[in-house]
């Protein structure tokens, strides 16, 4: 085996079964005794024998996607919908072809921090036969896009090696994790006397008094507090709101964090608080003098391209020792999981019996101003199509709270994040930092599949769907109720804005034409249409009508003619960061251009 197993997987409890057992009987017992509700992958000759066996399990259901980049995206989501991190997504797949096939999901859920288990057959270890089929280097392969990759080389190996993938996936900063299993391991019997039992990881306890005091100590002394929570936050808003709440502290978020805090809470102000922030969050950070930061990496796209002013006084909270400071100096730095860390400074706080309610109320105001202003001028831009701001208050009125909405990547998913209400945690499951289109249609399966009960709904550009829109046919397979909200203009609408403002041109995004009801038929799906605003709320209860056992492509004619405030605000910022001179040949040559035509 490559790599040696961290020594607590020696000393776990182990229980007698005696008798031979194939290392794909192993591999089926290891995954049954974690969080594993299903696995997504296309059987092949190297994995054979292991689908067998999971076709007997009492627990997992696998399931056949299209693609393994769409079984990928929807293990992610099976990991970012589920409670408290209750269920791992879990792929199995074929050596080579299977892993390239499903790198995109993978890279996502690394660059995003999921956690993710990836198990793979491989050529076989007992022939002395070269050029065998799917023979590649995987470790090597999937190096710098998963935590760690083992290949095991004995029966004695499987087992443990698969609880340590597990431990490693979920420990620390999450993440993807695989392991080959040779295909004659699979195949092949041994004698087996015992096996081992699966023993959670225990959290890791923090001791950060001085720290938790002096972060105490300069937000009851700051002026104007702001909070900004990421993914990283997702498992401790009820803290976060009550801190918010004493602080009478404004709260912005990352786009993937937009469930960390609820959308409808009077302090939540938007996501971000740059130039590319709706005008609520960039107001009501605009004089912030400590910043309380939880989960948060300060990436590219909530901070806009880096746009964003963060005051010298910084409180980091994050699990990676590495994020902390990395990108903005932070003035105290909390290393740990903010499951224990947050409630350790709410009490904290409320021991210092803090009253704040005055600031709380003018930020309130200010924030309810701001989103009432913004909402109106989307209103009142009104054409033969369906305005964006219409169509997201109608459909967070029909949605419950705890619906999940997958989103993709596009200027659909800025659209989302300005105007959609997020209420409950772990409702919006969007690719982040790896960004990688096509995920939408995919994740929503995931996602109906770890939570049943729970409606899910979808919102896909046109161009996103035509990468992934055939992944429908499996949701109709397992008969799943999912709203796939495809929003229809034709082009790969924010590269073609984000060309528009500095070029005053467009180039190779113009889609061709899309014919959605013959994909819907095609698959099996229902299919409905939405032309123009007057047919915004009848068409959404058709689509979201219980009962259906299938899934429902919906062809919104979205207007996309008015840029959103991130579309704008980042190609602003981005161009500001460039030298004098080329400032100046890009002014120039769009000046040019737009007199010209």
């Amino acid at each position: 085996m490559e790599g040696s197993m961290a020594s607590e997987t020696q000393s776990e409890p182990r229980v007698v079964i005696g008798g031979h057992k194939t290392g794909a009987w192993l591999a089926r017992y290891a995954l049954e005794q974690l969080p594993i509700s299903h696995t997504f992958g296309i059987p092949g000759v190297h994995t054979t024998e292991l689908y067998d066996q999971l076709s007997q399990s009492w627990k997992i259901t696998p399931v056949l996607p299209t693609h393994e980049c769409c079984g990928a995206f929807a293990a992610d989501a099976i990991s970012r919908t589920s409670g408290g991190g209750t269920q791992i997504g879990c792929l199995v797949i074929v050596p080579a072809a299977g892993v390239t096939h499903a790198m995109s999901g993978i890279g996502e859920c690394y660059l995003d921090g999921i956690p993710l288990l990836v198990i793979t057959g491989g050529p076989r270890t007992d022939l002395k036969f070269a050029y065998q089929l799917h023979g590649i280097d995987q470790q090597r392969l999937v190096d710098g896009i998963v935590k760690r990759s083992w290949k095991v080389t004995e029966h004695s190996q499987i087992i443990p090696v698969i609880f340590e993938a597990y431990r490693t996936a979920v420990s620390g900063v999450p993440g993807p994790v695989l392991v080959e299993i040779p295909v004659n391991l699979q195949l092949f019997s041994q004698a087996v006397d015992e096996v081992p039992v699966f023993a959670p990881p225990a959290p890791e306890p923090v001791q950060l008094e001085r720290e938790l005091d002096d972060a105490v100590r300069l937000l009851c002394a700051a002026r104007a507090p702001g909070i900004f929570t990421g993914w990283g936050a997702v498992d401790v808003v009820d803290p976060v709101v009550k801190i918010a709440e004493l602080l009478g502290a404004p709260v912005s978020t990352t786009l993937q964090g937009l469930s960390a805090f609820p959308g409808n809470h009077p302090l939540h102000a938007g996501m971000g608080f740059s130039r590319a922030a709706v005008p609520a969050a960039e107001n009501a950070f605009s004089g912030c003098d400590c910043l309380l930061a939880i989960g948060v990496s300060f990436s590219e796209i909530p901070t806009g391209s880096f746009g964003c002013r963060v005051p010298e006084n910084l409180i980091h909270i994050d699990i990676s020792p590495k994020t902390i400071g990395r990108n903005f100096p932070a003035k105290i730095g909390l290393v740990g999981d903010s499951r224990l860390i947050v409630p350790q400074l709410l009490a904290r706080l409320e021991a210092r019996a803090i009253d704040h309610r005055s600031r709380r109320l003018d930020v309130e105001a200010r924030i309810a101003r701001d989103k009432n202003s913004y909402r109106a001028e989307w209103r009142a831009h009104v054409n033969d199509r369906v305005n964006p701001a219409l169509f997201f208050e109608e459909l967070r009125r029909q949605l419950s709270d705890d619906a999940i909405m997958t989103v993709d990547d596009g200027n659909h998913t800025f659209l989302a994040a300005e105007l959609y209400e997020v209420r409950d945690p772990r409702t919006f499951v969007s690719p982040t930092d790896f960004n990688s289109m096509g995920y939408a249609v995919p994740a929503a399966i995931g996602a109906k599949l770890a939570n049943p009960q729970r409606q899910v709904v979808s919102i896909v550009g046109d161009g996103a769907f035509l990468m992934t829109g055939l992944e429908t046919i499996t949701a109709v397979t397992l008969g799943l109720e999912i709203a796939y909200f495809v929003f229809d203009d034709g082009e790969l609408s924010q590269i073609s804005q984000g060309q528009e403002i500095p070029y005053n041109r467009k180039s190779c995004t113009k889609l061709g034409t899309l014919r959605l009801k013959g994909i819907a038929d095609a698959v099996g799906a229902r299919f409905v249409t939405i032309e123009n605003n007057a047919q915004i709320a009848i068409m959404i209860r058709d689509a979201l009508a219980p009962g259906q056992k299938q899934p429902v492509i919906i062809d919104v004619h979205i207007d996309y003619s008015k840029r959103t405030r991130f579309t704008e605000g980042v190609v602003k910022t981005a161009l500001r960061s460039f030298p004098l001179r080329d400032k100046v040949r890009f002014a120039v040559r769009a000046l040019v251009r737009k007199v010209t035509g």
